[in-house]
Parts: C-alpha cells; sequence; structure tokens
C-alpha cells in the first residue's frame, strides 16, 4: 500500500504522462534521497540558489541557472527580471509596471492553456501581451510590425498545447531577436532536450523539474548571466510567493545530473508500445499503432482507434471506466474525439503496461 492509500486516496495507474495534475514524476530513489537528507539539516538558500545555478549551467550548457518551484513560476519570474533587471526599488513594484518598457511579444497560437493561461503567468511578472499573428498563421513580420520602444521580450512557447502548424520556428524568432537586440524566452517546459535552445541563442530558457527529468515539483531558468542574477533577484519581490525549498532544489540537481540516457529512454518506450500494439492486434474495432509525439519530442506512445459502432462503447464510456476502476488508469485523451486514446510509457511504473492492456481488453469485453 503507498503512502496515498493509506490516506484513502485512490490509487493512480499514469497512462497519460507527466502531468502536472497526477503529481508529475515518479522521482527515482537517488532523487528521493538527496530530499530526504537535504529535509533534515540547514543551509544558506542563497548560496544553494548559486551552486545549483552553476550545476545547471553545466548541465545545459547555459552561462548560469535559476531554480524556480515550478516552469510557471519561471515565466513570471523571466518576464520579471527583463523588466526590472536588479533595480530593488523596481523589483518591489511588481506586478505594476506602468511605464516601464513591458511588452512581451508572442504569437497567437501559442497563447495556450497549460492548466492556467501562458497569459496569466506573463502578466504576473509584469508583462503585458502583445499577442501577433492569427492562431494559425504567424509571419516574421506579424513580430517586427509590433517591435516598439516597449518591447521588453519575445516570448515562444515550445509545447504539445500550442498550435503545431503556421507558427515561427525558435530560431526564425531567435534570429529576430538577434537582429532587433530583444532578448527570447523560450519556455520549454516538457521539452526532453535541455541543451539546443540556448545552443541556438536563446537569452532565457524555462524547464520543469518533474516532467522530462523526472524530478520533484520544480523547474529552473538557465541562459545568460546577468540576466539570471536577474531572475534570483525576484525572490526578493514576486519570486518570494512562489519560492523554492532546499528540498525541490536538491532533488532537482540530483535529477539533472543523474538524467537518463535519452537513446536508452526512446528504445524502452519503443519496446513497450510495439508489445501494447501486438495485444491489441487481431481485435475487431480496435486499430493500434506506434505513434511519435505530435510536438516533435522523441516520445513514443501506442494509439488505440476504437470503432465504436462496432464495439457498441464509446471511446469517452472507456475513458470514464478506466478512470473509476480500481486502480484508476488515466490515458492521453487528447483525440477522444476522434475515437483514440494513447497510452504514455514514460511513467508507468515496471509491470503497469500489462494492468492497463488487461483492464482496456475487459472494458471492452474482449479476449
Amino acid at each position: 500500500m503507498s503512502i496515498y492509500q493509506k490516506y484513502d486516496l485512490k490509487q493512480i495507474i499514469n497512462a497519460s504522462g507527466k502531468m502536472t495534475v497526477l503529481g508529475g514524476s515518479a522521482v527515482d530513489e537517488s532523487v528521493a534521497r538527496a530530499m530526504f537528507e537535504a529535509a533534515q539539516d540547514y543551509v544558506d538558500i542563497q548560496e544553494l540558489m548559486v551552486k545549483a545555478g552553476e550545476i545547471i549551467a553545466k548541465v545545459t550548457t547555459a552561462e548560469d541557472g535559476c531554480p524556480t518551484v515550478g516552469a510557471a513560476a519561471g515565466i513570471a519570474i523571466s518576464t520579471a527580471a527583463l523588466i526590472v533587471g536588479t533595480n530593488l526599488s523596481l523589483i518591489e513594484q511588481l506586478p505594476h509596471s506602468d511605464g516601464l518598457k513591458n511588452e512581451i511579444i508572442i504569437q497567437k497560437g501559442h497563447l495556450v492553456n497549460f492548466g492556467a493561461p501562458i497569459a496569466q503567468m506573463i502578466r504576473l511578472g509584469g508583462g503585458k501581451i502583445v499577442e501577433v499573428g492569427q492562431v494559425n498563421h504567424v509571419a516574421k513580420d506579424h513580430i517586427l510590425d509590433a517591435i516598439s520602444e516597449k518591447t521588453a521580450a519575445i516570448f515562444y512557447v515550445k509545447s504539445h498545447h500550442t498550435v503545431q502548424k503556421g507558427m515561427l520556428s525558435t530560431a526564425e524568432v531567435i534570429e529576430i531577436g538577434r537582429e532587433k537586440n530583444i532578448p527570447v524566452v523560450i519556455d520549454a517546459a516538457a521539452e526532453e532536450d535541455v541543451k539546443p535552445y540556448i545552443q541556438q541563442g536563446a537569452n532565457l530558457v524555462i524547464f520543469s523539474g518533474s516532467k522530462a527529468l523526472n524530478g520533484p515539483t520544480s523547474g529552473f531558468i538557465c541562459g545568460q548571466k546577468e540576466l539570471i542574477e536577474a531572475c534570483r533577484m525576484q525572490y526578493k519581490g514576486i519570486g518570494r510567493a512562489m519560492k523554492v525549498g532546499k528540498e525541490q532544489i536538491m532533488g532537482l540537481i540530483t535529477a539533472l545530473e543523474t538524467k537518463k540516457d535519452e537513446a536508452k529512454n526512446v528504445q524502452e518506450q519503443l519496446q513497450k508500445a510495439q508489445w501494447i500494439v501486438e495485444q491489441f492486434k487481431n481485435i475487431p474495432g480496435v486499430s493500434a499503432s506506434v505513434v511519435p509525439d505530435e510536438a516533435g519530442r522523441k516520445i513514443f506512445r501506442a494509439q488505440l482507434k476504437f470503432d465504436e459502432q462496432k464495439l457498441k462503447i464509446s471511446t469517452y464510456e472507456i475513458i470514464k471506466q478506466l478512470e473509476e476502476g480500481e486502480p484508476a488508469i488515466f490515458t492521453r485523451n487528447y483525440y477522444a474525439n476522434l475515437g483514440m486514446i494513447s497510452i504514455d510509457l514514460r511513467p508507468l511504473l515496471p509491470g503497469q503496461e500489462k494492468i492497463v492492456v488487461n483492464r482496456l481488453k475487459e472494458i471492452l469485453k474482449v479476449q
């Protein structure tokens, strides 16, 4: 029995992904041990923040890094840092930024809700949103036309939540920032690789610690040294309401230092996804396939498409029964309206893929 069942909370099998609503990641033993040890002692938090920044910088190839309580906090803190820098009086004035260089340019298809609105996180940092283009088409001129003397940064969201066509690429936006001497911030919260955007030339990049890194609820910002110094200073202002604890920082840097080999992770996903596909190979009314991540990450999932008429059950009913079962099974359901669910292999604990398959067959009344 897990600690959650001790308090009468339902047991969850997470086949959905590294989702905040399901607790992010199940951390490795080394990460849990680091957090346990950190919780039982004392440390100078400012010194720990600086040391964590050095480790973040080493892993990401950035100049410096700043730990945060999560990627959402990273958005607010980055925005604030770009607007007020290290000026303490201005830091204490936020989120009020009237009269300051506070405009944040963002492509229309990137103004998404990830559980809360991206725009709200920017506003918390004092940013004024300037959305450009249409929801399915943004051209370079849309960004160029929006630049003014009030522009503080261009913000880019790299996520499966965003529109995946018609948007400018990270490389194109970074080039615009370079041409116009405007900082570019990339929200790469759930990305698997922590290096490419820094190496492309982004000024600040934001990551979650509890998604691809398999760390605790945490996050970090990496990038140019003077901007990261400004990020750390925001803990004297709005950052105080989203401060990150010693346990989270130690868990985060341990997860960064022990990050698993990406190629091995991909191979494990493929093997499990192919096994699931095989289990549904000859079942009438079910089409199974291995599909890559819609946002281009190196992630592979097993996708099941249901012929609802043949199976005499709707996809939404299948999802309902999965989630109401014991244990409750949560799948990836972004295309449920098309009769499809996906099984994300990354968050599954050993052997849970078999439980998922058996429960699905039970619901579908097939062998």
